[in-house]
């Protein structure tokens, strides 16, 4: 682990996170983040590729169960690839997105997800699950790779609508922030795809008119 991350879990742990939260950033001896299974992919794998074997290798603490149907081959695991891996239907939205994409440094205590209106509630403290109308849930979808592990999350011109038309419901300070670095980042916004992203909502146009206040 370098010098940069053990700053950050310092902080992490002086600002009080969980411990869990920390978990996150932890990788192994050559740098990649720990590998987490689902049973159905052990199965698939060359060396725990029958039951029998998974059972052994269990015994011999050569792989954890962590939960129901997934596994991991250390102790000390990702909790964000393990949310991601488990809750693969949802999507990272809201406080999580914003920091997972860079917009803001306020680091989220639990993890934001959204789902489909009609989804299973999910019955984790962990998890903040928002229940997303079905004609906005797959516009803007993108896989991002964070701390060595892929998540699915909004795209930065989805957020960017995710923000004003949540606007209410963001603390002041930390909705000034990420307007501040949407700002910065003007340039490299694909604005095309910002604009055809609005045409699908209710209220685009007055979205619209807000980001071009605030942002544009």
């Amino acid at each position: 682990m370098d010098y940069q991350n053990l700053l950050l879990i310092f902080y992490i742990v002086k600002v009080g996170q969980t411990i869990d939260k920390v978990r996150l950033l932890l990788y192994n001896d050559n740098g990649d983040c720990y590998m987490l299974y689902r049973y159905s992919e052990l199965l698939k794998s060359n060396k725990f590729n029958s039951d029998k074997k998974i059972k052994e290798a269990l015994n011999e603490n050569k792989i954890f169960k962590l939960d129901c149907g997934f596994y991991s081959e250390k102790k000390d695991y990702s909790e964000l690839e393990f949310i991601a891996k488990k809750y693969n239907n949802a999507i990272f939205n809201s406080d999580s997105a914003f920091f997972y994409q860079g917009l803001t440094d306020n680091i989220p205590i639990k993890y934001y997800l959204s789902t489909k209106k009609k989804a299973r509630k999910i019955n984790n403290d962990q998890i903040v699950q928002t229940f997303m109308e079905d004609k906005y849930f797959d516009i803007g979808i993108s896989e991002i790779y964070y701390n060595n592990v892929k998540i699915r999350i909004y795209d930065k011109e989805r957020l960017l609508i995710e923000l004003v038309r949540n606007k209410n419901n963001i603390s002041y300070d930390m909705y000034k922030e990420i307007i501040s670095n949407y700002r910065e980042i003007v340039d490299n916004l694909n604005l095309l795809k910002l604009q055809t992203y609005l045409q699908k909502f209710n209220n685009g146009n007055k979205y619209l008119k807000m980001i071009q206040e605030e942002v544009l």
